[in-house]
C-alpha cells in the first residue's frame, strides 16, 4: 500500500509544503497518494544547493561513492516488494513486470557501484614528430558538474536510475524531475539516499508542473540535461538548452524481422512479449513485424492465436499480462489510430477494443505504412504485421522511418547479421531475439528522431564527466 502522501527532497531534505499533486492508480482511476509539488523557488533552491554541492561531489572519494551505492542496493533490495507495488499503483505495470523492473533498479545502481571505482584515463604518446620530443601527455575524467533530470512515466524506477546512479558514481550533484503522473518510485529513490552521507545538495528529487521546469532546462548553472520521453518534447528541450550538453533517450517504433529458416516458436513467443509486455508502453516496443513470405501465414496463424490468449485486467493479479494504459487519453489516441487504420484497410488480427484506459492487445495485417499507426510512436499495445521477399528490402523497410532505436532480427545467416549491422539506421541490432530487450551495463540510445547520447551506465558516465589533459615537458 502506498502511504496517504509523500514529501519531495529539496538539497537531500525531505520537504512537504503542500499536497498538490494527486497520483492515481491507474487501474481504479481512483486518486491513490498525494505528493508534495515543487514551485520555481525550490526548483532554484535546490539548482544553488546542487551548485553549491559539485566541490565537495567532486571530492568525494569513490569507494565513498561506491558505499553511496551499495547501501542504495541493500535497501531497495530489503523494500523490493514495496517498491513493486508502487509501480503497480501509480504506473498500472503488471505486478510482475513491476518486480522485473525492481530487478533491473537494483542492478543499475550495482552496475554503477562497480563503475565509480574504475572511472580511468590514459596516457597518450606525444612524440609524434620531433617538436613534441620530451612531452608526455595524460589524461582523466573530471565530473561536469550539476546535472539535470526528466524521467518518464513509463519505467518510473528503472529510467530514473539510468541518470541518478551514474551521477552518484561520476561525483556529480543533480536535480530530478520525476513523471507527474508517476512521481512515487523516484521519490522513494530519495528517501533511500537521504539515508546516506552525500554532501548536503548532492541530489533533489522535485515532481513539478511541465510550466513550472523551465529551470531544469534552461538554467546556465546546470552543466548537462538528460531527457528521457516524447521526441516532440525532447527535441523542443535541446533548443532551450543554451550552451549545456543534452543527452536525448526518446521514441521508436520498433521493427522486429522474422527471417527464413527461423525458429518460430521462439519467435513468436519472444515478439508476443516484445510487443505486448507492460502494455506496449515502451520505447523499444515491437511495433512492426516483418515475416519472410516463406512463413507468413504460419507466423500470422500463430501470433493470432498468442495474442489472443492474452489475459487482459488488474495489474494486481498475478495473471495479468495486459493492464491500464497510463490514461485514457492515451488509449484513446492509440485506439483511434487502429480505428483509422480498419476505415482505411487494414485487417484486424485481435484485439481492438477499448474500455476507459484498457485497450486490448490488438494485431492488424494490411495497413496502409503511411498511418500513424505504422509511422508514429504507438506507445501501447498495438502491433502491425506484414511480409517480405528479399532481406535486403526488409532492412530499407526498417531503415524507412523517422525513428532509430533498436531492431530485431531472427535469422541464423551470420552475413545477414552482419549486413543488419552495418546498414540499419538504429542504435542498436539485436540478434535472435526483439528489440525490445535491454540488459542495464549496455550502450543504449539511439539516431535520428531517437535521440541523442547513450544510456547505460559506463556510457552516462561518459557523458557526466569530461576529459582533462595534463602535458607533461621534460626539458632534458
Amino acid at each position: 500500500m502506498l502511504q496517504a502522501s509523500y514529501p519531495y527532497y529539496l538539497a537531500n531534505e525531505a520537504c512537504a509544503p503542500n499536497q498538490d499533486l494527486a497520483v492515481y492508480d491507474k487501474y481504479t482511476g481512483e486518486v491513490a497518494t498525494r505528493v508534495a509539488m515543487a514551485d520555481a523557488t525550490a526548483i532554484d533552491a535546490a539548482i544553488a544547493a546542487a551548485e553549491a554541492a559539485a566541490e565537495p561531489m567532486r571530492k568525494m572519494p569513490a569507494y565513498q561513492r561506491q558505499a553511496v551505492l551499495n547501501h542504495c542496493v541493500k535497501r531497495f533490495e530489503e523494500r523490493a516488494e514495496e517498491l513493486a507495488q508502487a509501480l503497480c499503483i501509480e504506473a498500472g505495470k503488471p505486478i510482475k513486470d513491476a518486480r522485473g523492473e525492481v530487478t533491473r533498479l537494483i542492478d543499475t545502481f550495482r552496475i554503477a557501484a562497480e563503475e565509480a571505482v574504475r572511472i580511468g584515463g590514459e596516457v597518450v604518446p606525444m612524440d609524434i614528430s620531433p617538436r613534441a620530443k620530451g612531452y608526455t601527455g595524460m589524461w582523466k575524467r573530471v565530473p561536469i558538474g550539476p546535472c539535470s533530470f526528466i524521467s518518464p512515466f513509463n519505467f518510473p524506477l528503472n529510467l530514473a536510475a539510468h541518470k541518478v546512479a551514474p551521477a552518484i558514481a561520476a561525483g556529480c550533484p543533480f536535480v530530478l524531475k520525476p513523471a507527474s503522473l508517476t512521481p512515487i518510485g523516484a521519490i522513494i529513490i530519495g528517501e533511500v539516499l537521504a539515508e546516506t552521507d552525500l554532501p548536503k545538495g548532492a541530489f533533489s528529487v522535485l515532481p513539478c508542473h511541465r510550466d513550472g521546469a523551465d529551470l531544469f532546462t534552461t538554467d546556465d548553472r546546470l552543466k548537462l540535461l538528460s531527457f528521457t520521453g516524447s521526441p516532440e518534447v525532447g527535441w523542443q528541450l535541446k533548443a532551450k538548452a543554451g550552451k549545456k550538453p543534452v543527452v536525448l533517450e526518446l521514441g521508436g517504433n520498433a521493427a522486429c524481422v522474422v527471417d527464413e529458416g527461423t525458429d518460430l516458436d521462439d519467435a513468436v513467443a519472444r515478439i508476443v512479449f516484445g510487443a505486448y509486455y507492460q502494455s506496449g508502453q515502451s520505447c523499444i516496443s515491437v511495433q512492426r513485424i516483418l515475416v519472410h513470405e516463406s512463413h507468413y501465414d504460419e507466423v500470422r496463424n500463430k501470433l493470432t492465436a498468442a495474442v489472443q490468449a492474452l489475459r487482459s485486467g488488474d495489474p494486481k493479479d498475478e495473471q495479468t499480462f495486459i493492464g491500464p494504459m497510463i490514461s485514457e487519453k492515451e488509449a484513446t489516441r492509440l485506439h483511434n489510430w487502429v480505428l483509422d487504420a480498419i476505415a482505411k484497410g487494414a485487417k484486424l488480427l485481435a484485439g481492438g477494443a477499448r474500455e476507459g484506459a484498457m485497450l486490448q492487445a490488438t494485431l492488424l495485417e494490411n495497413v496502409d505504412p503511411a498511418l500513424d499507426v505504422c509511422t508514429q510512436e504507438a506507445f501501447g499495445p498495438v502491433a502491425i504485421l506484414s511480409s517480405f521477399s528479399d532481406f535486403d528490402e526488409a532492412l530499407k523497410t526498417v531503415n524507412d522511418s523517422a525513428f532509430g532505436l533498436q531492431a530485431g532480427i531472427f535469422t541464423r545467416d551470420i552475413y545477414k547479421i552482419q549486413k543488419a549491422w552495418d546498414e540499419l539506421e538504429v542504435g542498436g541490432v539485436v540478434i535472435g531475439d526483439v528489440p525490445s530487450w535491454r540488459v542495464d551495463h549496455m550502450p543504449y540510445g539511439g539516431v535520428k528522431d531517437s535521440g541523442l547520447g547513450r544510456e547505460g551506465v559506463r556510457y552516462a558516465i561518459e557523458d557526466m564527466t569530461e576529459l582533462r589533459l595534463l602535458v607533461i615537458r621534460n626539458p632534458h
